[in-house]
């Protein structure tokens, strides 16, 4: 029993310091977006928030932020309106070739980001079109499609095919069903997978290495290029601003997720 319990002990401990070793840079960076010297010393000489101000005067990264605001909100939105349709689809029908239509459109997840991302910019080569914003956004939508669909055919599984059944029993329309029944109970996972969508597109940087061009760089990628070029505080600062956004945005949708599906369980 007592070599038992000393097991235990050395596993939790053993994950206590992987997580500690995982989570020690991250720690680090935010600290050190709030240190008044130009170099990080610890313990700090004091607390500011100066280069959060010169962030914010920084044109090029202000740009980059719109671009990766805009390149989510639009990822998100055609994502959602894809996986949607596809994942009733798959879930409430049946027709030829429907498994294999499915894991077409969840390979993406398995697939490295590298291989993606070359892949589609040599079809794009193939093409002769040149790099764009489209380009950009159909390879964020190829991306993100896998989790909203995975998170949208989670939750259809658990709705009651009865519920649909009986209001098309009472003379409902398909359309009236679905706006009725099947939407307000879908609501949670649509939000969560919108959120996720979001999340994954604001702050991938290998595929979008690829895809960006000059004109469209998002925030991971400028971060990538400054830490390249030079080492400013100001990169403390905008890893920290990334930091909040990657963490707050999912905790976020899955707290809402969760007070909608309570709200919205039969």
């Amino acid at each position: 029993m007592k070599n038992l319990i000393s097991g235990w002990t050395l596993i939790k401990l053993y994950t206590i310091l992987v997580y500690a070793w995982m989570f020690a840079p991250i720690v680090a960076v935010v600290i050190l977006a709030f240190n008044p010297q130009q170099f990080g010393t610890f313990p700090l000489e004091g607390f500011s928030f100066k280069w959060f101000v010169k962030l914010s005067q920084n044109s090029t990264i202000l740009d980059a932020f719109k671009n990766s605001l805009v390149l989510g909100s639009l990822t998100a939105v055609f994502a959602t309106a894809i996986g949607v349709p596809a994942a009733l689809a798959f879930i409430r029908y049946e027709f030829k070739g429907k498994e294999f239509l499915n894991t077409v459109l969840i390979a993406p997840i398995m697939i490295p980001e590298v291989i993606l991302g070359v892949a589609l910019l040599l079809f794009i080569r193939w093409l002769q079109q040149p790099k764009s914003f489209a380009l950009l956004l159909i390879g964020h939508v190829v991306l993100t499609l896998p989790y909203v669909l995975l998170i949208v055919q989670a939750r259809l599984v658990g709705i009651k095919r009865e519920y649909e059944e009986a209001a098309l029993s009472l003379g409902a329309s398909p359309f009236q069903t679905f706006k009725e029944i099947t939407f307000p109970l879908l609501a949670p996972a649509i939000f969560a997978g919108m959120l996720f969508a979001f999340t994954i597109s604001f702050d991938d940087v290998t595929a979008t290495l690829f895809w960006a061009t000059a004109q469209n760089q998002t925030v991971p990628v400028q971060i990538f290029s400054m830490l390249r070029t030079s080492i400013s505080p100001e990169i403390n600062a905008l890893g920290a601003v990334m930091i909040v956004l990657t963490i707050s945005i999912p905790l976020a949708a899955g707290y809402v997720a969760r007070r909608f599906a309570r709200g919205n369980t039969p």
